[in-house]
């Protein structure tokens, strides 16, 4: 594995008016890496096209070709042991005043010792700040 992708990044790819140059530079970096995505991350995804959904923002039939894009793509969800959330990700989220979700992202990152493709600003300074770093697009 390459790098952590969160949920910000792969939703940007969905969502043209969120992406921006340093999401479409991750999907382009997908060509020669691999990412690695937390359990929830499926949920996630889910839950943006369910609101996307109720908001008018997309078609029903929008939901299928999307899904059907991502996970085409070289991603890895990574499974979950039952004590994880309750210790690191837990304690990850209480230091960075982070959500589990992305606390999970976090712990991930920090597990295998590789940077984090995000959006979310305290992601990245959480992830700076526990020495994994942010996933960067040049090179």
């Amino acid at each position: 594995m390459n790098f952590v992708l969160d949920a910000s990044v792969t939703l940007a790819w969905c969502f043209a008016d969120e992406g921006g140059d340093y999401a479409i530079g991750v999907l382009d970096r997908l060509r020669s890496s691999e990412a690695v995505a937390a359990s929830h991350w499926g949920l996630e995804l889910a839950n943006a096209f369910l609101v996307a959904e109720r908001r008018g923002r997309i078609e029903p039939g929008d939901v299928s070709r999307l899904a059907k894009f991502v996970l085409a793509l070289p991603i890895a969800v990574d499974p979950v042991a039952r004590r994880r959330p309750v210790d690191s990700i837990h304690r990850l989220g209480r230091s960075h005043g982070l959500s589990a979700y992305d606390a999970g992202y976090l712990e991930l990152a920090v597990r295998y010792g590789i940077p984090i493709a995000t959006l979310d600003s305290d992601l990245r300074v959480a992830a700076e700040a526990e020495g994994v770093g942010v996933f960067t697009v040049d090179g």
